[in-house]
């Protein structure tokens, strides 16, 4: 018997693998990626007990926790006039070539790559495809995505409670604790309408977050997510 998760391209789960492995070693995790479009495929045909997803989504016969916001980037070719920008805004691209958008992101970082136009991906799918020849620039006030942890509501019960506990920061107490399975699915329908109410004893918790520093996805110090002043707005 295992815990099946699903998580969608560019979300990273890794330090929540590592907690569940250390509190249910007697219920091992298996954890697989799934492009976006594919993201609800195995949660809705029963083969999978929890997705890590993109919203927005359909959320009909599902508890939602929305986690962490992406900030959207711009990817660029490295040597394009705007490569050395700290952060960009969408009227500085508005005259630039789009590159043609495509179902794989894959894809599209290649058709940027090479010299077709720039592409605005989330930043964990543009750190997810980066690449030595493209560049990835935070867009100021281009609309974010949201992570969410979702799961079947007929499928509720103490240990994808438990999992939903170690992703919202509570410890093995906490989440293991008389009458918390009813209290975290309330927490879950709330979420769903937008509501801030927690249970006691959770704490909020981010997941990998928003905020590097520099330019360029996933590239240590100078990652995709920073929001620093913009330079290099001119052309050279």
């Amino acid at each position: 018997m295992s815990l099946r998760l699903r998580y969608v391209a560019g979300v990273s789960p890794a330090k929540w693998l590592r907690a569940w492995a250390d509190r249910r070693p007697d219920l091992p995790l298996e954890a697989t990626r799934a492009e976006q479009a594919e993201q609800l495929a195995d949660l809705r045909a029963g083969e999978a007990d929890l997705a890590f997803v993109r919203l927005p989504i359909e959320d009909a016969g599902l508890h939602v926790i929305p986690l962490w916001e992406e900030v959207a980037v711009a990817v660029l070719p490295k040597d394009h006039a705007f490569a050395e920008a700290d952060e960009l805004a969408l009227a500085d691209l508005a005259d630039e070539t789009r590159a043609p958008e495509q179902d794989d992101p894959a894809m599209t970082v290649e058709l940027v790559a090479a010299g077709t136009g720039w592409a605005m991906l989330p930043h964990g799918v543009a750190r997810l495809h980066h690449r030595r020849d493209v560049v990835a620039v935070p867009v100021t006030d281009a609309s974010k995505t949201r992570i969410a942890l979702v799961w079947r509501v007929e499928r509720d019960d103490d240990d994808i409670q438990e999992f939903v506990g170690v992703v919202r920061g509570r410890t093995s107490r906490s989440s293991r604790g008389g009458g918390q399975a009813d209290a975290t699915a309330g927490d879950a329908r709330a979420d769903r309408r937008g509501a801030s109410a927690r249970t006691r004893g959770d704490r909020n918790t981010s997941g990998t977050g928003t905020r590097s520093s520099g330019r360029g996805a996933g590239k240590g110090s100078r990652g995709a997510g920073a929001h620093g002043r913009r330079k290099g707005g001119k052309r050279r």
